[in-house]
């Protein structure tokens, strides 16, 4: 863990990117209890999902990167949508274990291999509505847009959709590749952190997952936060419509947190102007299993040294991985 303690940087936002917390204050954000049917309205989703035939469908290659080969990839996920993305398998054949890949809310372009374990067999779908390749009639392609999209009613706000995408993604993946179920892991940013903590709970098949400065946790202290990311979107829509935490208790990636067993490596921030990082660490303070924590300086932010620290993020959430997988 590098030895940053406080999250002071010079910048030109009208707020400020660290909220006043320093570590030891961010390693105290604690997570909402949730709903009492929380558990409960989870698992009947996932179950749901489960019975779902994914029908995958693998393109021809596209390139070959980092040592593995590059196909197209689509499969079928709740509401009957068709999602996109990538399926990326070493090109030597030798598959060790299996991994699903999600985005931020910036969506996908294009796979990055070099991210999971070697020799690991990986989906990177486009969540729904998001990426080139996922982009769906009536979903908001943007952040602000998006966040919002059904959030009027648990059953229909995009994000359980989402989740929805993960778990058909390893359905599919296991499906096209069944050696990946020997060890099957999570690796998800921002938006897809948040959304890994939704969905991890409640799939069995997952062995381990890295969560990189996760989003939706603990919305009520996040209401109460100034960003620049979808996290604004929702504060403004909670200004005026305050019931709107009802449903966002259903959709709290630290309340998720607090179900999750699994190992699960954490990237969090001590300065990040689009996820405001109370909420971040709320996601790793929560976790009820095994756990390791990296202290980024920083997250959606150019600095000095950045690229360095994220490149040193990727091979701790590797070696975590492959170690704890």
């Amino acid at each position: 863990m590098p030895e940053h303690a406080t999250g002071t940087l010079p910048h030109d936002f009208p707020f400020d990117p660290a909220h006043g917390y320093d570590l030891p204050r961010l390693l105290e954000v604690g997570a909402p209890a949730g709903p009492r049917d929380f558990a409960a309205f989870w698992r009947q989703r996932y179950e749901s999902a489960r019975r779902i035939d994914p029908a995958p469908e693998v393109g021809p290659p596209e390139a070959e990167m980092d040592g593995t080969v590059v196909r197209p990839v689509s499969y079928t996920s709740t509401d009957g949508y068709r999602i996109g993305g990538w399926l990326t398998t070493p090109a030597d054949g030798r598959i060790t274990q299996g991994c699903v890949v999600t985005h931020g809310y910036g969506g996908r372009e294009a796979p990055a291999p070099w991210q999971p374990v070697p020799g690991a067999a990986t989906i990177w779908p486009c969540l729904r509505g998001l990426g080139s390749r996922s982009l769906l009639p009536g979903i908001p392609p943007d952040s602000a847009g998006h966040v919002l999209h059904g959030i009027a009613a648990r059953e229909r706000y995009v994000l359980g959709g989402c989740a929805a995408d993960v778990w058909c993604a390893a359905t599919a993946l296991l499906r096209l590749v069944p050696a990946a179920a020997e060890r099957l892991t999570y690796l998800g940013t921002s938006f897809g952190g948040g959304i890994g903590a939704l969905a991890l709970p409640w799939d069995d098949r997952f062995h381990a997952a890295g969560l990189t400065v996760p989003t939706f946790g603990n919305h009520p202290l996040r209401v109460t936060l100034p960003c620049t990311g979808s996290g604004e979107s929702v504060r403004t829509r909670h200004a005026a419509d305050p019931s709107v935490l009802d449903v966002l208790a259903y959709f709290d990636a630290a309340t998720a947190a607090g179900h999750i067993r699994i190992p699960v490596h954490v990237g969090a921030a001590l300065f990040d102007p689009s996820v405001p990082p109370p909420g971040q660490f709320a996601v790793h303070n929560a976790l009820a299993g095994p756990r390791e924590l990296f202290v980024l300086r920083a997250g959606h932010f150019d600095h000095p040294g950045g690229p360095a620290e994220t490149a040193e993020l990727e091979a701790a959430q590797r070696a975590f991985l492959a170690g704890k997988g």
